[in-house]
């Protein structure tokens, strides 16, 4: 099942492994039972203190198997070949099951330690989806904390039966006790925080008697990464309040502009990014979500959990998220048809019908990614031409499944209540409406910034984007801004960190002259 170099790398990783480990597999006589069966021998022979025990079916999905300490359950349980992506979080959990501690701040594990109620979890998953190996480590690792919690992660693609019962169009989709929890990607601690209740109330409550920072930083993306580099690297008071650390480098499958990387992944780039900022001595605080900014001798930034932050200077980093079509039947049928991510959720439309709209970079780069899983792609684009670099553009002219739609306005996403049916665009040239008949739409136009909470404070472009200095400087004398939220052109990872960067050495500037 493996080849010899990943076998040598997962006999060096388990090595790691103190305490023995048992797999409890529920397997039959099926072909994907027998690639199970092949990876659970495999892991067993890289490391002594992995056996594996097998049985015929039974109450469990088949085939699945579970990661437990011999005579214990840990709650861990595969259902489906983890795989892909997902084989990260099978090492991972077995390294947690077989003793070897996480890297987790120990406030939070005993936080996970304290939940006392039956927890039961389960997350559908495709193999190819970046986001979704964070939500299943993050649920395997509560699981193993809190022997209360179980967590089971079911590949999608394997188990066809339960997504179309359940309606899950999107992944990551969890389930607790049943009941729909959440799609997409979620974090340890978001997990935590909304089946912890009172959490966010004490989390508020630590927040609010912080005292004032010399730079606070309002968003965690690569803008907001360097800018608390540079300030805690001047040695002041430096805090970084964040809604998500990464930002929507989190959303990014590949990566290979960053100078100095040749390639990487999103996610794994968010967690360099946190692992440089935690190096210094800098108060992250994640999961906060801001609400307004007031000017005064102290600049106070209010937070969406009621909690308040006051600076004396500030540097913003809010990012931009995904541009939403905003129209009829986009938000009733998110996550049952309408998706943002093809890497993530393409599987999950596997010879069916689906619609790109955007005829960007990004537009056409989904639209050839699903081609070659789908049974038909329509690309719809607004202009009359599609705005894609050519070397993309003719690569989608040699795909037999793709039909390109140009100079058209899509006016609904239509469905039959559950799910999508079709899309609805208006020829702009002739006035008149056609409908394609399909199952999936993605979305792809584009970024909007994230500067609601600012309007009447600073200063903003007609496109809502923070208007900034050569220094970063916004319209109030102390409030700095950088990266997709600002007036910078050209919405780059390397752009927004050098200009978080220079922010804070701008902030730095403020405060020694002021």
């Amino acid at each position: 099942m493996l080849d010899a170099s990943l076998k040598a790398q997962l006999a060096s990783y388990l090595e790691r492994i103190t305490q023995p480990v048992e797999l409890a597999a529920s397997l039959d006589d099926t072909p994907a039972s027998a690639e199970m069966r092949a990876l659970l021998k495999d892991i067993a022979e890289a490391s002594p203190r992995i056996t594996v025990t097998e049985t015929q079916g039974g109450p469990h999905r088949t085939p699945s198997f579970s990661v437990n300490r011999p005579g214990e359950n840990t709650g861990v349980r595969f259902a489906g070949l983890p795989m892909g992506h997902e084989f990260t979080s099978l090492v991972l959990a077995l390294l947690q099951v077989g003793g070897y501690p996480p890297k987790v701040e120990q406030a939070l594990l005993e936080q996970i330690r304290a939940l006392d109620t039956d927890l039961e979890f389960e997350v559908y998953v495709s193999l190819t989806c970046h986001n979704c190996p964070d939500v299943v480590q993050a649920l395997n690792l509560m699981a193993v904390q809190n022997p209360r919690i179980k967590a089971t992660m079911i590949e999608g693609g394997l188990f066809q039966d339960e997504i179309a019962e359940r309606q899950v169009m999107g992944v990551p989709t969890v389930f607790l006790n049943g009941t729909m929890f959440g799609s997409g990607r979620m974090s340890l601690e978001e997990i935590v925080a909304k089946v912890d209740q009172g959490a966010v109330a004490r989390e508020a409550a630590k927040i609010g008697d912080k005292p004032p920072f010399d730079v606070l930083i309002v968003g965690g993306g690569p803008a907001g990464a360097a800018a608390a580099v540079y300030a805690a690297r001047k040695g002041i008071r430096t805090g970084i309040a964040s809604e998500r650390f990464g930002g929507q480098v989190l959303d990014t499958l590949g990566i290979e502009n960053f100078v100095s990387i040749k390639e990487t992944e999103g996610p794994k780039f968010a967690l360099a990014l946190e692992e440089h900022v935690r190096h210094y001595d800098v108060d992250i605080m994640n999961l906060q979500r801001a609400k307004a900014l007031k000017a005064g001798e102290l600049i106070e930034v209010e937070l969406e959990s009621g909690a308040s932050l006051k600076a004396k200077s500030v540097v913003i980093t809010t990012g931009a998220r995904w541009r939403k079509l905003g129209v009829p039947g986009e938000e009733q049928y998110r996550n049952k048809g309408v998706a943002y991510c093809p890497h993530c959720d393409g599987p999950l439309f596997k010879g069916k019908r689906v619609a790109v709209v955007g005829g960007g970079n990004s537009g056409v780069e989904a639209a050839i990614d699903l081609a070659g899983i789908v049974a038909h792609v329509t690309l719809i684009e607004f202009g009359e031409q599609l705005r894609a670099d050519a070397v993309l553009q003719q690569k989608l002219a040699t795909l037999p499944n793709v039909t390109t739609v140009l100079n058209a306005q899509t006016t609904e996403v239509t469905g039959d209540g559950q799910r999508v049916n079709g899309l609805v665009y208006k020829d702009r040239a002739s006035g008149e409406e056609q409908r394609v008949e399909l199952e999936g739409v993605f979305v792809q136009i584009g970024l909007v910034p994230n500067t609601e909470w600012l309007k009447g404070s600073v200063d903003l472009s007609r496109h809502g984007e923070i208007v900034v200095d050569a220094k970063g400087q916004t319209s109030i004398p102390g409030v700095f801004a950088a990266g997709d939220a600002t007036t910078v052109p050209f919405k780059q990872i390397i752009i927004a960190a050098g200009e978080g960067a220079k922010a804070a050495l701008g902030a730095f500037d403020y405060l020694i002259r002021s």
